[in-house]
């Protein structure tokens, strides 16, 4: 049975709930069709969790099986509303060039009255997709040169234009040159990407600056900071089930929960801090980091945003290899200590089975504690469980699949079109794995809803970062497979692992 206390908690954020979806629909009505599919979008996403509270706060309870069909059926629907939203959204872009192309047609033949003379059709409109003016597009074009990209095409695209030609030298130099005389002619009004066309060839593609990426609003900012408080809140509630009890519902063993959750949060923090220090040396501006709050382990990550345009691959490798490599290094270095520290009578006792789980953990393990795994319990240190948890968040942030860190690792190495087959393969083969481990299904889930299209191109899109860089992503990768990867029972029993 419920106390009177939970219940009134799970009514109050039901009904919280509703009020915030209530108040979404108030604020998008005014926007018509494209206002109504985005509020739509947030009902989808919230609806799982609604319906799971609600019937909480009644008494009855959804087992895993209902509340992972109800989040499938839900990111199903979700995508679905986003074809709608981003189709109604180019219609809408249509109609509102075509008005303006009218208007200004009108203007210039001293017509002030169109409407009443004109009648509006989008079928008989010759819509202009370049909306760059005559002269910024000579001054552009005069950027050009026999000794850096010799254009000899122009072709319209989107909102601004591209430069098919000849590149005449190493594309770094080249882009900082080209990009240096763009701003002395036209100023801070547009940006320059380099990048291959789809024959492989160098292209140029110039684009009004203000396609740059937003800071974050107000509302991202108060939701960062609530998903930091229900991170903290999982980060002590997992700890509490390590060890062997409920916080939510012993909220007066709080105390007991602060060493194990801090160690969790110290990890994820030192995770961050690795992006933004190498963010600040390539001059990137990052948002902040939106938390991935998760009861079996604390929490799964964050999301973070490049708020600036990224200047080349080598950038987007550094930023994205910073975090895992300082999270993992903070979760190696307390598993290892763990370990050393670890005697009978420490605070865990855990089966020998859960140094198959992983091999990375286990040969370690075998490493330091020597026969003692083949006792049926291992006593354990806390630092060895938190290094552990710590391992895995890394190593789920290292998969290959659009923006995590492995994705975009694998974009700034391979490219584009290698990230994307990576992403297809990584969301397979987590749902072939989630058949047996709904943590799979959770994180294919989260990867499907916020993170699935890969990173946007760096301004220079061509350099590729070096061999260096690419043998530690590799190394990075290799990593995240040994520590997901659990021992074969054989292996197990070679390395003395188990009885």
């Amino acid at each position: 049975m419920f106390t009177l206390s939970e219940t009134s908690i799970v009514t109050t954020i039901v009904l919280v709930a509703f009020g915030i979806l209530g108040w979404g629909f108030y604020r998008a009505r005014p926007f018509g069709k494209l206002g109504i599919l985005a509020w739509l979008q947030s009902v989808v996403l919230m609806a799982p969790w609604l319906l799971f509270f609600g019937l909480f706060a009644t008494g009855i309870y959804i087992n895993i099986v209902g509340i992972l069909f109800l989040v499938v059926a839900s990111a199903g629907l979700y995508i679905f509303l986003g074809k709608q939203l981003r189709s109604a959204g180019q219609d809408e872009l249509i109609k509102q060039r075509a008005n303006q192309r009218l208007a200004a047609e009108a203007s210039s033949e001293g017509n002030t009255t169109p409407d009443a003379q004109t009648p509006v059709g989008i079928g008989e409109i010759k819509i202009e997709v370049v909306s760059i003016p005559e002269n910024d597009l000579s001054a552009i074009k005069g950027i050009f040169g026999i000794d850096t990209f010799f254009a000899t095409e122009t072709i319209p695209y989107q909102e601004g234009v591209i430069f098919k030609g000849n590149l005449r030298g190493e594309a770094q130099e080249i882009h900082a040159r080209l990009s240096a005389s763009l701003k002395e002619r036209v100023g801070d009004r547009y940006r320059l990407f380099l990048v291959e066309n789809t024959d492989g060839r160098p292209v140029v593609i110039v684009l009004p600056s203000r396609n740059d990426p937003r800071p974050m609003s107000l509302a991202q900012k108060a939701f960062a900071g609530i998903l930091l408080i229900a991170t903290v809140t999982t980060s002590l509630e997992a700890a509490g089930l390590l060890l062997g009890f409920d916080l939510l519902a012993q909220t007066q063993r709080l105390v007991e929960t602060l060493p194990i959750g801090i160690g969790l949060f110290t990890i994820l923090v030192a995770h961050e801090i690795g992006h933004w220090l190498l963010a600040q040396r390539h001059q990137v501006r990052l948002s902040l980091p939106f938390f991935l709050p998760a009861v079996q382990i604390g929490s799964f990550g964050a999301i973070t945003r490049f708020e600036s345009l990224l200047p080349n691959r080598t950038a987007l490798f550094d930023i994205s290899l910073a975090g895992p490599a300082v999270g993992g290094i903070v979760s190696l270095l307390m598993l290892i200590v763990g370990l050393l520290l670890s005697h009978q009578g420490s605070l865990f006792q855990i089966p020998n089975q859960f140094f198959q789980g992983s091999i990375l953990v286990g040969s370690l393990a075998r490493v330091v504690l020597g026969s003692a795994l083949q006792s049926p319990v291992v006593s354990v240190h806390p630092l060895v469980v938190i290094g552990w948890l710590g391992l895995v968040i890394t190593a789920l942030n290292l998969m290959p699949a659009g923006q995590l860190d492995g994705g975009r690792i694998v974009q700034a190495i391979y490219g584009r079109k290698t990230a994307g087959r990576a992403t297809l393969a990584t969301l397979i083969l987590l749902g072939i794995v989630s058949l047996a481990n709904p943590l799979a299904m959770y994180w294919a889930i989260l990867i499907l809803f916020l993170q699935r299209d890969l990173e946007r191109p760096s301004l220079n899109e061509i350099s590729e970062p070096d061999d260096a860089r690419a043998a530690l992503g590799l190394l990075a990768l290799f990593l995240m497979i040994t520590t997901l990867l659990p021992l074969t029972p054989g292996l197990a029993g070679r390395l003395g692992i188990g009885g």
